[in-house]
């Protein structure tokens, strides 16, 4: 596992960076092929909390899985031990959702019984289905060129978090979205081949 570990705005000591190290090493535990690790760290002083630190971690393994979590607390410390948590969620999530499909059931081409303990919570399992979100409305529309600019002046006329557009330059389909600090991120997709 890659464990990339960057500070935008604050120093990160010897002494953190291996609590960093100890703690999401243990990620291999709950999610096997992980093959590279991201965390990202930033000081923020904010008027009702003071000294905040904020810290990003986005996890990549070779099966194609990316999960990622970003928590705030006082404490380095703590702001890792919470995304920590969270991320063994996801993660737990993640598997549980794919353990049902029969994904990870499967061993040699063959798929494994579930065991029967896993079979007697089936019942709690479709009540925890019906729960869950679904897809309720498929919309489709046509993608203009624009410019990024354009795009931002677009969502914010429909007042949406997000915008699909093509880039006007590069021909290629791009999604504008609204990030939790205000700004905008703008995601563009390429083709891995």
């Amino acid at each position: 596992m890659d464990l990339i570990v960057k500070s935008r705005n604050g120093k990160i000591s010897e002494r953190q960076r291996q609590h960093i190290e100890q703690k999401l090493s243990r990620l291999d535990r709950y999610l096997d092929r992980i093959a590279q690790v991201t965390v990202e760290h930033m000081e923020e002083t904010r008027r009702d909390e003071g000294n905040v630190h904020r810290v990003q971690v986005t996890v990549v393994g070779d099966h194609g899985v990316l999960v990622r979590a970003e928590r705030r607390a006082p404490e380095l410390y703590a702001a890792i031990d919470e995304v920590y948590d969270t991320l063994q969620r996801q993660i737990e999530r993640y598997k549980d959702k794919h353990w049902r499909r029969g994904k990870l059931r499967r061993q040699g081409g063959q798929i494994v019984e579930a065991l029967p303990e896993l079979a007697a919570s089936s019942l709690d399992d479709t009540q925890e289905e019906e729960n869950r979100p679904r897809i309720v409305r498929t919309k489709e529309f046509q993608v203009k060129p624009m410019y990024s600019d354009e795009a931002v002046e677009q969502m914010e006329l429909l007042g949406h978090n997000f915008f699909i557009f093509q880039d006007a330059e590069t021909g290629k389909l791009n999604v504008l979205y609204r990030r939790q600090d205000g700004n905008y991120g703008l995601i563009v997709p390429e083709v891995s081949g």
